[in-house]
């Protein structure tokens, strides 16, 4: 099993100039195995495809997802060619994961979907995209999307790219044994995910289908000190049945150090470790990589 360590950005980050590029640096020269971007329209983050492209053309070996992007309300036919290119001239490093968007109606709009119709659409969206990545010639009919005897070039490095969703619903769950290469859960604690790729994993046999061992992640928020009062009042209302629910987020380099080596134990590998706040400026966040490479980087194997 190959554990490896990836730092994301929150969807509050200020990297949204030249100071991306100083991390991104930072990020391959620490042997970080990945960076993972969000997206949110309004928020400051920067926009995915153009800050992975960034960092596609700063690095040779650092791998870039996002964590993640709406896909319902995307052309999946023209994104399915954004990515495809992005993985070839990046020699294969993308990582592609995809979500329904945030629950809220003011940034829903900006996608034009309905939030009963995104579930759906997501599904049928994901399934164009493969068939651009996957066949010479693409033909689907289906509810939002009908195409014929159409052509996507050119094909992904990776084929095709393995696809990484999250959630821990239990619809999320099944969606992630249909659809998916590899699971990514948030705010969540070990023996959780272990039952939930347990649930993925029996879902996936009746399905006819198997995700790797090695596909099975977790993306773990941390802090230093307490909890923000609007992040703990959400975690309060997303998860009643705990007590604490400070405890989803680990307090501390040990805290954190500690917390992945039990996911390991129960059998997760690859990893995105993200500040609940993050340090001020590109120099900030060079020191901040450097203190956390001495407790993460030798998790890796």
């Amino acid at each position: 099993m190959k554990v490896r360590v990836g730092y994301g950005f929150g969807v509050r980050t200020q990297l949204n100039d030249t100071s991306f590029f100083d991390v991104v640096d930072a990020l391959e020269d620490l042997r970080y195995d990945s960076l993972w971007v969000s997206e949110r329209i309004g928020s400051e983050c920067p926009d995915p495809v153009v800050a992975m492209s960034v960092a596609a053309a700063r690095t040779k070996k650092l791998k870039f997802g996002m964590s993640v992007m709406v896909l319902p309300g995307r052309n999946p036919v023209l994104l399915a060619k954004q990515l495809a290119t992005l993985d070839r001239m990046s020699n294969g490093r993308l990582l592609p994961a995809f979500g329904l968007g945030v629950a809220d109606s003011a940034e829903q709009q900006a996608f034009g979907v309905e939030r009963v119709e995104r579930a759906k659409m997501f599904d049928e969206a994901l399934d164009v995209m493969r068939k651009c990545w996957l066949d010479d010639v693409v033909n689907h009919e289906g509810r939002w999307f009908t195409l014929r005897d159409l052509r996507v070039e050119p094909k992904p490095k990776q084929q095709p790219p393995d696809v990484w969703l999250g959630g821990i619903a239990p619809s999320e769950l099944k969606r992630v044994a249909r659809m998916s290469d590899g699971w990514l859960p948030s705010f969540v604690m070990p023996d959780e995910a272990a039952t939930g790729w347990e649930t993925i994993n029996t879902h996936a046999r009746e399905l006819g289908r198997s995700i790797e061992d090695e596909h099975f992640g977790v993306l773990i928020p941390y802090r230093f000190g307490p909890l923000p009062a609007a992040l703990a009042a959400g975690l309060g209302a997303r998860r009643p049945d705990l007590a604490d629910p400070g405890v989803l987020v680990p307090n501390g380099w040990d805290e954190l150090v500690l917390r992945i080596k039990e996911f390991i134990a129960v059998g997760a590998s690859k990893f995105v470790v993200l500040p609940l706040v993050e340090p001020a400026g590109s120099d900030a966040w060079i020191r901040h990589l450097e203190e956390a490479a001495d407790v993460v980087i030798p998790l890796q194997t």
